[in-house]
């Protein structure tokens, strides 16, 4: 396996980590899974998939911007 480094702002990565709590999960997981999902789900999917989740949790991105 091998591991990748990503530069995100300081306000997105507080995103990821509240985000990634709200799962349960480390932020870790969360973009692991998140890249694991975006490469396996037909682009369709995929893209229904992230307008539900952004549309299930725009409260709460509002709040942490």
């Amino acid at each position: 396996m091998t591991t990748i480094t990503v530069a995100l702002p300081d306000d997105r990565l507080l995103q990821l980590k509240e985000l990634a709590k709200s799962f349960g999960i480390p932020p870790e997981e969360l973009v692991r899974v998140s890249i694991e999902e975006l490469l396996t789900r037909p682009e369709d999917a995929f893209r229904q998939t992230v307008e539900y989740v952004l549309k299930k949790n725009a409260e709460l991105y509002r709040r942490l911007a």
